[in-house]
């Protein structure tokens, strides 16, 4: 096993290489161990250079609903009136905190998320 610091795009593009190789080695095995360790080095190496920004959320609640299958008349019934829901979606109203706390307990969608600007 011959672990180095991830520093530049050749690094991270032998570290992946390497990782698809022993993807799947045991668990309690010396290559298991290197996949591991492999996977947080190529993890950090993605955060620092490939950051993802979290989805603003109108998408996040879009995303959600297609999960667990809801419909429009569905989230009208966790945030309010059926015309809120097409209000929402197409901009011309704002998430009220009933709204963001509403669709927080109901679908689980983190507050970090629905209180993005959008």
């Amino acid at each position: 096993m011959d672990i180095k610091a991830i520093k530049t795009e050749d690094d991270y593009n032998q570290a992946l290489r390497r990782l698809e190789n022993i993807f799947h080695a045991p668990v309690e095995s010396n290559e298991g161990d290197e996949a591991e360790i492999l996977s947080i080095l190529i993890e950090k190496y993605e955060d620092e250079h490939y950051p993802i920004d979290a989805p603003d959320p109108i998408e996040a609640i879009k995303f959600r609903m297609e999960q667990m299958g809801i419909n429009n008349k569905q989230l009208a019934d966790i945030i309010g009136y059926k015309s809120r829901v097409s209000e929402i979606f197409s901009g011309k109203r704002k998430l009220t905190l009933k709204m963001i706390r509403n669709l927080h307990e109901k679908l689980n969608i983190p507050y970090e998320s629905l209180i993005a600007d959008y």
